[in-house]
């Protein structure tokens, strides 16, 4: 016959209660320390933000062709072509025939480089240091704790991930164990922490967006730290020939037959 188990209410009080409020904590902790670590963006020179957006204005322009009258979309096409043929964006001019581009600086001599590496080796070592630290805290005075019991019944598929540190076979799946709970905790907080702290925060993995963000901004700065910077030159090139071969139609072409057609039936 089927036996049920009576916690001790010690257990809910000096274990199940401290573990969930230690684990709300680390990440709250977590994502104030790495708003502190955060360095203020650095100001780009003007010629180099112009040399971006003058690549992202390419981008829109196909993006967004079809809301721009015939006469607007050539202009600004035929603008933007002869821009990016003649280098007119581009913050230092491209090489002559013949001549080989300027070698890519040294990331190790280079202070802006070493201040992005540093910058994500201590927004990683916020991320894992407090983790690695609760898993050796909870194992080593929560090991073996049957916690609580979901109140609804599982499959034994799910007893590996429930009852992880206790090594019964005939336990009912729905227990769940100390080391179970904290990997629960540490997964499920996820909307607890976009309630409390927002959509972009470091406590259920926005540092890691954070820290995608910040490489695709420092690719498009000019590349990662360590890795050549972008040839403008050759997006550039890319772009004008993207920007000829775009298969440009007007949405206000035969406008007035559409309407006519949609709500001059009655009429």
């Amino acid at each position: 016959m089927a036996q049920d188990l009576v916690l001790d209410p010690a257990i809910r009080d000096w274990v199940l209660g401290p573990l969930t409020v230690i684990m709300l904590l680390s990440g709250l902790i977590r994502h104030y320390v790495t708003i502190l670590l955060n360095s203020p963006p650095k100001k780009q020179p003007l010629k180099a933000v112009r040399e971006q957006r003058a690549l992202a204005r390419g981008t829109i322009l196909r993006t967004n062709s079809s809301y721009l009258p015939p006469s607007a979309f050539v202009a600004l096409k035929t603008h933007l072509s002869s821009a990016y043929t003649s280098g007119f964006y581009l913050k230092a001019p491209p090489p002559a025939e013949g001549e080989s581009a300027p070698p890519p600086p040294n990331p190790l001599t280079d202070p802006g480089a070493m201040d992005g590496m540093m910058d994500m080796v201590k927004k990683q070592a916020v991320g894992f240091l407090p983790q690695t630290i609760l898993m050796y805290y909870i194992g080593f005075f929560f090991n073996g704790f049957v916690l609580t019991r979901l109140p609804f019944p599982l499959t034994l598929r799910f007893k590996a991930m429930l009852q992880r540190g206790i090594e019964t076979q005939d336990m009912d799946v729905s227990w769940v164990s100390s080391v179970s709970w904290y990997f629960l905790c540490l997964f499920g907080l996820s909307s607890v922490y976009r309630l409390l702290l927002g959509e972009d925060n470091a406590a259920d993995g926005g540092q890691n967006m954070a820290a995608m963000n910040q490489m695709g901004g420092a690719a498009m700065m000019g590349g990662m730290p360590g890795q050549p910077a972008q040839d403008f030159v050759k997006l550039f090139a890319t772009e004008r020939e993207n920007l000829d071969i775009v298969e440009y139609s007007w949405v206000c072409e035969g406008v007035e037959e559409r309407l006519l057609e949609k709500y001059g039936k009655g009429l």
